[in-house]
């Protein structure tokens, strides 16, 4: 008798991936003078790269209002975990940059945030055969020193898969610039 893990030996296929990316430093001081929207259309626009994690999971910028962004991700089997489902980790990256994001749209140039704390439901499982996965962040209160957003990630079908919720630190000038 065959076991599971003698079947999943015999039909071992490796695969590889090469991810390129561009110096996020250089991306960051263009997007200085920016005001945060503008900076997210560029990167969108592909007039500047993509931030290196962005570029590794393949997630996308979509639509762009001021405290309102949405990503899409199309999961496939390199976001797997152990259990064959996408990691839980890639998801709550996927809802913490839409999050940030929104709050970055709002910001003048100059100003910066960071991520004081995530909380993160996960509603379904994702898999490959999901389809293509889409994230809407939206402000829900921005301050002079701090903003919260939540988020959403629906599946092709409009099924809920997962909820997130953040509250950022709105940096004054000069105080984000580390590596611009």
């Amino acid at each position: 008798m065959t076991t599971a893990l003698q079947s999943a030996e015999r039909n071992r296929t490796e695969r590889s991936r090469t991810v390129t990316w561009s110096d996020p430093r250089a991306a960051a001081r263009a997007g200085i003078e920016l005001s945060g929207r503008a900076y997210l259309e560029a990167i969108r626009d592909g007039r500047l790269p993509p931030p290196p994690a962005a570029a590794c999971l393949d997630i996308l910028i979509g639509d762009i209002e001021d405290g309102q962004v949405s990503m899409r991700l199309m999961p496939d089997e390199r976001h797997y975990n152990t259990l064959g489902s996408v990691h839980g980790g890639v998801i709550a990256t996927l809802l913490d940059s839409v999050m940030g994001c929104a709050v970055h749209s709002t910001l003048p140039p100059g100003r910066a945030y960071t991520t004081l704390e995530i909380k993160v439901n996960y509603v379904r499982a994702i898999t490959d055969a999901t389809g293509e996965v889409t994230a809407v962040g939206r402000v829900v209160h921005a301050g002079r020193r701090s903003a919260v957003a939540e988020a959403t990630l629906t599946d092709a079908l409009g099924r809920l898969c997962a909820t997130a919720s953040t509250t950022c630190l709105v940096l004054e000038p000069g105080a984000g610039s580390q590596g611009r």
